[in-house]
């Protein structure tokens, strides 16, 4: 059994999800794909349906009935996972912009050098971003500064969405209480194991905004992660 499944959740990534899974299998380290799909109307899944006559032993899909956002596809995806044996289980954007080579770097932090969590970071060393607009980077920055702030995490990329999950990890959390489904879910997730003193670290990598197909982000996703930040910060003071 392979130890590690690249978790990547789609909706209408049909330009970019044939590619993404063929660089993730062309690693060195052998990895498995899991794509959680929201029932896309451009036929993501059905492509993916196509490359499993190909990758029948190493690529799985699961197919959700609508889109209900990227929190509940990756708790869909780990719920998925945890019922077989990984060890790893990964979060990977399908748009390219996180590097698939980047993936060994983040399984070896884990596997190698003995963190429960690894983060595939932007601004560990500076701010490593391609092709944003100024103004997101100020967002996604100013964010991270500002979760540092409210929380006490000594994480310089909380918002990031690249990441290893030991299982130990992932058992350790009720998905039940988990409340956030966008930016906020990836802080919420982050928190949680800072909490229960998980060892975190963050590699160094650069991200590269997506050239084909259309941004997910939106101002609701936004404000759920200014917001929940406080919200989550308060709960955790009463252990709530």
């Amino acid at each position: 059994m392979q130890d590690a499944v690249v978790i990547i959740p789609t909706f209408n990534e049909i330009e970019n999800i044939e590619a993404i899974i063929e660089t993730v299998f062309s690693q060195e380290k052998a990895f498995h794909v899991l794509v959680v799909d929201d029932n896309s109307p451009d036929g993501t899944a059905d492509k993916v349906r196509e490359l499993q006559s190909k990758y029948s032993d190493s690529l799985f899909l699961e197919v959700r009935k609508e889109k209900s956002g990227l929190g509940t596809a990756y708790i869909h995806g780990f719920k998925w996972c945890l019922q077989r044996a990984y060890e790893y289980v990964f979060e990977m954007d399908a748009d390219f912009s996180h590097n698939p080579k980047d993936l060994v770097r983040l399984y070896n932090a884990c596997h190698q050098k003995g963190a429960a969590l690894s983060i595939g970071s932007r601004y560990v060393k500076g701010i490593n971003v391609v092709n944003w607009p100024l103004s997101r980077i100020i967002l996604s920055y100013g964010a991270s500064i500002y979760v540092r702030l409210i929380t006490g995490m000594r994480i310089n990329d909380s918002t990031a969405g690249f990441i290893c999950y030991h299982r130990s990890v992932l058992e350790s959390i009720n998905f039940d209480d988990i409340k956030f489904i966008g930016y906020a879910f990836q802080i919420e997730m982050k928190f949680k194991a800072y909490l229960k003193h998980f060892k975190i670290v963050e590699v160094p990598v650069i991200f590269t905004d997506r050239t084909k197909g259309q941004s997910k982000l939106s101002t609701g996703i936004i404000s759920e992660a200014i917001f929940g930040v406080v919200s989550m910060k308060f709960k955790s003071i009463f252990n709530k």
